[in-house]
């Protein structure tokens, strides 16, 4: 049965981190230096993306040895991943944004914690003070020498601790970071590559003359220069957490089903009938209700199988569009549950490959970004806690959370592997109408 946190659990705020080292890790050779060409989605994705790794305590391998472990083979891994160890710069003579591969290194942190892992409370429920297990810059450098990764490694009394990377979403989307940390557990293992990693961008190139041949009712031009990409809200807004067991799931995709037959059970996917229920709650839970008014809500969809021809799986950059469905407030109050999870199937559906080429397109084109009234963005099946290290698997794997009301994040469940967890902010009013519309879906 879905569990909502009304209250949060009690949250340490101050995890007494003592950083004893701070140094960068050099691949083991220079490589040639070369520039990396950046895509269109690439270049919009120009904003720091915080994850945090717990592990229990490992009999042979104590924090001090999994930090000199980690060293050793990141330095290794930056051959195949030689960009990570670049530096962001634009083009002189483009203006675009492209990654100088140089080979300064990137940031290695070692830090310790007064507190076990257990004292820490709820891995699940998000908690800001997880952001000091991550090093936000190496304070040697200047700005705009930053690296383009920091990984921290920070030990708790128990023997558990936890690794957190802070990388620049230009380097990787979530599936391809996955990619990294498989192959950073294999490489640490003394095994090869797990994956041989496909750094060629140019593959998501816009083409030559562009050509936009759909209406992008997802995308928005920049109204000045180089606004924010994360904006937040200086609205106060409550924070809840809805947990979804795998049951609750099975519920929602049997209220999907169409009546009259089971046809089209296929697109019924965990994914879009949880996406179907936030969107029915987020669009009716304003403070002043417009029946008229059109709600757009935004989604992720993986375009590598659905280029022609496909994108190698190993493809290192951003490969992930934004789909959308749009309707009426109106019609997504008096429509059947059904009917709203084949909106959203619609929005993934529309994205083949001359859709996909036609959003690079309209990016070279035009500044611009995603544009609808929310964004859901999961975690979900990533499969982060599945990675395979030498000292074992993550407790728990999770990004490092801000509040944003326009952003709704699903995370999985420690203990249900179908379950998965929806993190909400909302002002307070709306968020009242948000737990009332949500819980009607549910027994």
């Amino acid at each position: 049965m879905c569990t909502i946190f009304n209250d949060p659990p009690t949250l340490i705020q101050d995890l007494n981190i003592t950083v004893k080292d701070v140094s960068l890790v050099f691949p083991p050779e220079k490589s040639h230096r070369k520039s990396m060409f950046l895509s269109n989605i690439d270049r919009v994705l120009n904003f720091p993306v915080e994850t945090v790794h717990f592990f229990p305590s490992h009999s042979d391998l104590p924090p001090h040895a999994v930090a000199d472990m980690l060293k050793r083979t990141l330095s290794e891994l930056l051959v195949p991943y030689d960009f990570l160890a670049g530096r962001l710069r634009s083009n002189p003579e483009t203006g675009r944004l492209e990654i100088d591969c140089n080979s300064a290194g990137i940031g290695f942190a070692v830090a310790s914690s007064d507190y076990a892992l257990d004292d820490i409370g709820d891995l699940v429920y998000p908690n800001p003070a997880f952001g000091q297990l991550v090093c936000k810059s190496v304070d040697c450098l200047e700005q705009e020498n930053q690296p383009l990764c920091i990984v921290q490694v920070t030990s708790f009394k128990c023997g558990g601790f936890a690794m957190g990377l802070i990388t620049s979403h230009v380097t990787f989307d979530g599936l391809s970071f996955k990619i990294f940390l498989d192959n950073l557990a294999a490489l640490a293992a003394g095994k090869p590559l797990a994956v041989t990693p496909c750094n060629d961008r140019q593959l998501l190139a816009a083409r030559s003359p562009p050509c936009v041949s759909f209406p992008h009712l997802e995308l928005a031009k920049f109204h000045d220069s180089n606004p924010p990409v994360i904006d937040p809200s200086s609205e106060a807004l409550d924070f809840k957490v809805f947990r979804l067991t795998s049951d609750d799931i099975t519920n929602l995709k049997e209220k999907a089903k169409p009546s009259g037959g089971a046809h089209g059970d296929a697109r019924i996917t965990g994914f879009n009938v949880v996406t179907a229920l936030i969107w029915h709650c987020k669009a009716l839970s304003w403070d002043k209700p417009d029946p008229g008014r059109v709600s757009t809500l935004l989604y992720a969809v993986n375009i590598r199988p659905r280029l022609i021809p496909p994108l190698p799986r190993s493809y290192t950059g951003n490969a992930v569009l934004t789909a959308y469905a749009r309707a009426k407030c109106k019609d997504i109050e008096e429509a059947p549950f059904a009917k709203l999870v084949e909106l959203v199937t619609e929005g993934a559906n529309r994205m083949t490959d001359e859709y996909a080429r036609s959003a690079i397109d309209w990016g070279e084109i035009y500044q611009g970004f995603p544009d609808g009234e929310f964004l859901v963005s999961s975690w979900w099946k990533l499969g982060f806690d599945e990675v395979d290290y030498p000292w074992g698997r993550p407790r728990y794997s999770c990004p490092v959370v801000f509040q944003r009301k326009d952003i709704i994040l699903l995370f999985p469940d420690i203990d249900d592997n179908n379950g998965v967890n929806v993190l909400v902010s909302l002002p307070s009013k709306e968020m009242s109408k948000f737990e009332n519309l949500f819980r009607k879906y549910l027994p």
